[in-house]
């Protein structure tokens, strides 16, 4: 593998010079900070931050699992004699004690998994009727009359140049799919029908049961746990497939975690995010 060290202002900046010097995308590099940036006092003394940005194929580190903590864990009990008489009286005290933590925990885990639901499509303001939205309409209605889904499609204009499209009803399920895969399908069709006619591109995004809010919440908290472990064993974890969407999304959620680095092997649809162990 190559790599080359870049500076710049901030973090962001100097990954940006790195990208552009080997003109690659950030799904393809791993990245890992060097130096922050420092602001100084009125302009003095301040470092910039530097970034090493690593390229190139990977070595294939993944095979090696966590199977190397096995025999740590079995050479470990081999004391047998004071194994026993030390074990019977510990259970007594520890199981009054792990009910309570369990009865504080379970609300809490309610809490957070109705969270999301509160998330509806109330803040995006009111719906959009324009010549992009009546074509979003009329391209999704034929769509989901050919699916047998029945639906009510709600479209709005969070910003400019991007639309918001919610779909409601009962077969929700079916516009999903597996992992979303349906759903990214719908989106991309329903984006490249409304960029053909009429002037002017703009991106649309497709939502149907807040499933875009709860996948994010979802990935955001796997890569923290793999990251977790792959400081914890020094190993590499090798992901599931995931499309650029959610690439991003493990990136952005590890990019400031420390001795831990991001990359990505494979071609899509089988491309994988690779988190590594960084000294």
């Amino acid at each position: 593998m190559s790599y080359i060290d870049v500076t710049g202002k901030t973090e962001e900046e100097a990954i940006a010079r790195a990208l552009s010097q080997l003109n690659m995308e950030r799904d393809d590099v791993s990245v890992e900070i060097l130096e922050r940036a420092k602001t100084g006092f009125l302009g003095l003394g301040s470092t910039p931050a530097k970034v090493r940005v690593t390229y190139g194929e990977e070595e294939k580190p993944a095979a090696p699992e966590i199977a190397p903590a096995k025999p740590k864990a079995e050479s470990s009990p081999v004391p047998k004699p004071s194994a026993k008489p030390a074990v019977k009286p510990a259970p007594r005290v520890e199981k009054p004690a792990a009910e309570p933590v369990q009865k504080t925990r379970e609300p809490a885990a309610k809490e957070e998994r109705s969270a999301p639901a509160a998330h509806v499509p109330t803040r995006l303001g009111e719906e959009i009727q324009d010549e992009k939205a009546e074509a979003i309409h009329a391209f999704l209605s034929g769509l989901l009359e050919k699916m047998e889904v029945e639906a009510q499609i709600r479209v709005y204009l969070p910003e400019k140049g991007r639309y918001q499209v919610i779909l409601e009803g009962p077969g929700m399920g079916q516009i999903i799919g597996r992992r979303g895969e349906t759903l990214d399908a719908i989106q991309q069709l329903t984006g490249y029908c409304v960029n053909r006619a009429g002037t002017g591109r703009v991106r649309v995004a497709v939502d149907a049961e807040n499933y875009r809010a709860k996948r994010e919440e979802s990935l955001d908290h796997l890569a923290r746990k793999v990251a977790a472990k792959v400081v914890k064993y020094r190993r590499s974890v090798t992901l599931e497939p995931m499309n650029a969407y959610e690439r991003h999304i493990i990136h952005a959620a590890l990019q400031d975690e420390p001795n831990v680095a991001t990359g990505s092997i494979g071609a899509d649809p089988n491309r994988r995010v690779v988190v590594s162990y960084v000294r």
